[in-house]
């Protein structure tokens, strides 16, 4: 068989949608099947939002999370997952015993990038409790994770103090003002070690909208491939990078919505024919 019908690894998504298809499920599902494997979703809230913000948020109710999470793990062999917006947090104790012994990613959505408040100090908690002390990695922005933390701090603190919950985590960051915004910095944290600076080029644009759902969800793909020791986790972090400026890159001259357009979840190339 060749590698282009060989089975590909199945990741799951457990997000909330979002009715623009910026991020999300919409950017889960799209980034899984650009790097070779197969999505399946569990959806946790259904939203209603555009470029300009987030309209609506409606919960799912916690009986039908779980029978989704049973329908995919009792019949899928899901190599890794990701979280998006969980929302309460019975949602995330039930995720954290669904899915404790996977290849985890958490990407702790708390607020949009409208400023719509996600989820509050009980889901923060319930995070920090249940679901990081069983993920493989987590991936908060700079605020993120002061929010989980309860304080505030430079990044690279901050990465180091969720690691020590026991999982690695990348702080993803904004443009540097020490180089005119020309780089970015990331912060890769293990437990129990100092953090690392992951620094990667910059590119201005206000076509964004989905771009820590996109990273998330490429380093659950790289993951779901197979790395399984820090640096195989290194790596996958800077392909999951690379992946998401090549996306920013595609996007930056679209003109979809009135507000923060979509990061590109289009395929840099037409797709071989059998």
């Amino acid at each position: 068989m060749t590698a282009a019908h060989a089975t590909p690894p199945v990741v799951l998504s457990v997000a909330g949608t979002d009715s623009g298809g910026a991020a999300g499920t919409a950017a889960d599902l799209t980034t899984f099947a650009a790097l070779g494997t197969h999505g399946a979703c569990v959806v946790t809230a259904v939203t209603a939002q555009d470029t300009t913000g987030v309209r609506d948020v409606h919960p799912v109710p916690l009986t039908s999370v779980a029978a989704q999470l049973d329908a995919v793990l009792e019949d899928l062999p899901v190599a890794a997952a990701k979280t998006g917006m969980l929302g309460s947090a019975a949602v995330v104790r039930l995720v954290a015993e669904r899915l404790g012994g996977h290849r985890l990613v958490v990407d702790p959505v708390l607020v949009a990038t409208s400023g719509a408040v996600l989820g509050g100090a009980d889901v923060a908690r319930a995070y920090v409790e249940h679901l990081l002390p069983v993920a493989t990695v987590a991936t908060p922005n700079a605020e993120e994770a002061a929010a989980l933390l309860g304080r505030d701090g430079p990044p690279g603190d901050l990465a180091a103090a969720l690691a020590d919950l026991g999982c690695a985590v990348v702080v993803t960051g904004g443009p540097d003002a020490d180089t005119a915004g020309e780089t970015c910095t990331d912060w890769l944290a293990l437990p129990g070690r100092a953090a690392r600076a992951l620094r990667h080029p910059a590119l201005a644009t206000t076509n964004d909208h989905g771009t820590g759902c996109t990273f998330s969800a490429a380093l659950a793909a790289g993951l779901a491939h197979g790395p399984d020791h820090p640096g195989d986790l290194e790596a996958a972090v800077a392909r999951a990078g690379a992946h998401t400026v090549a996306a920013l890159h595609r996007s930056r001259r679209w003109q979809l919505g009135r507000g923060r357009g979509p990061v590109a979840h289009t395929f840099p190339e037409p797709i071989p024919t059998p």
